[in-house]
C-alpha cells in the first residue's frame, strides 16, 4: 500500500462514518458496551486473583499434636510436615505460646494466666502455596502420625475460588455474546456504507480501480469506529473503576476488599481494549466487504 494512499484511505474512511452517523454511533456504542463488561468482569476477575494470593499468603490451618506426646516429639514432626508438597512453612507453637495467644484475645487475661500450659496442646500454624488444594493438604496432614485434629476455614478459600470462577465465566460468556453482537453492526454499518456508495463503487472499478483500492476505506472506517470505541471505553472504564475503589477503600464495611491501582493495569487494559477493537472494527470491515464486493 503506498503511502499516499493510506491518507486518501482514513479521510475517505472518515468522512463515511458521517454519511450514516445513527449506525455509525450505534457500532461505536455496542463496541463501548462489550469493552466495558469485558473490562470490568476481567478487572474483578484480577483484584480477586490478587485477594487470593494475599489470602493464601496469610491464610493459615492449624494442626494439633496428640496430647501424648512430649514438645520435642512435637517439634519433629515438622520435617514430615514440610515434605507435603503444598505447605508453603510450618511454624511451631507450644502449648505455653498458645495458651498466651488465646489470653491476648481475650478482654479480661487476667483469668487465664493461673491455667495451666497443659490446657491447650502443641501446634503447628501452617501455610499453603496454593488454595485450591486446601482440602487435600489438610487430609496429608491429618494422616501424620501424631497430628490429632485440624481446623481449617473451608467455607472462605472456597467461597473465594467460587467467586473468582464465576466472575471469569460470566465474562467470557457476556463478551462472546457482545462480540458477536458488535461484529453483526460493524458489519452492516459497512454494509450500509457500499450500498450508498454502489454507483461510485461501480464508477472506481469502470475506470480500472482494484479490489483492493475500493475495499480499503471500509476497512478503515471499521477500524476507526472500533479504535474511537475502544479509547472511549478505555477512558469510562478508568473513571467508573477510580470511583469504585474510592468507594470501597473509604466504606468501614468493606475493609477485607483490597483494589488493585487502576494505573497499576492502566496499560494492559489499554493494549486489551485497542486490540479488542482492533479485531471488532476490522474483522466487520472485512465480512461485510467479502460480500459485497465479491471477494
Amino acid at each position: 500500500m503506498r503511502r499516499f494512499n493510506i491518507g486518501y484511505f482514513f479521510v475517505e474512511g472518515f468522512q463515511s462514518i458521517f454519511t450514516h452517523g445513527l449506525m455509525s454511533f450505534a457500532a461505536v456504542c455496542m463496541i463501548i458496551c462489550c469493552l466495558l463488561i469485558m473490562g470490568s468482569f476481567s478487572l474483578v476477575a484480577v483484584n480477586l486473583d490478587n485477594m487470593l494470593g494475599d489470602f493464601e499468603k496469610q491464610n493459615e490451618f492449624l494442626a494439633y499434636i496428640d496430647e501424648t506426646y512430649t514438645e520435642e516429639q512435637a517439634r519433629a514432626l515438622e520435617e514430615q510436615i514440610l515434605a507435603i508438597p503444598n505447605v508453603a512453612s510450618a511454624e511451631f507453637m507450644s502449648r505455653g505460646q498458645a495458651k498466651e495467644e488465646f489470653a491476648a484475645k481475650q478482654e479480661e487475661t487476667e483469668l487465664f494466666e493461673s491455667l495451666p500450659d497443659t490446657v491447650l496442646r502443641d501446634r503447628f500454624r501452617i501455610h499453603v502455596n496454593d488454595l485450591n488444594q486446601l482440602r487435600q493438604t489438610v487430609e496429608q496432614v491429618k494422616g501424620i502420625t501424631g497430628v490429632a485434629e485440624t481446623s481449617a476455614a473451608y467455607e472462605v478459600a472456597e467461597g473465594f475460588t467460587v467467586v473468582r470462577n464465576v466472575a471469569s465465566g460470566v465474562a467470557v460468556i457476556l463478551v462472546a455474546i457482545l462480540l458477536l453482537v458488535s461484529l453483526f453492526i460493524i458489519t452492516n454499518t459497512i454494509k450500509l456504507a457500499t450500498f450508498n456508495r454502489r454507483e461510485e463503487i461501480a464508477i472506481m472499478k469502470m475506470c480500472g480501480a482494484t479490489n483492493g483500492f475500493v475495499r480499503w476505506p471500509f476497512v478503515f472506517e471499521g477500524l476507526i469506529l472500533g479504535l474511537v470505541g475502544a479509547l472511549l471505553a478505555y477512558l469510562i472504564q478508568w473513571g467508573v473503576y477510580t470511583l469504585i475503589g474510592k468507594a470501597i477503600n473509604a466504606s468501614d464495611t468493606m475493609q477485607l476488599i483490597t483494589i488493585l491501582p487502576f494505573e497499576q493495569m492502566a496499560m494492559m487494559v489499554l493494549g486489551v481494549f485497542l486490540g479488542t477493537g482492533f479485531v471488532i472494527g476490522v474483522g466487520g470491515s472485512l465480512m461485510a466487504i467479502r460480500k459485497f464486493l465479491q471477494v
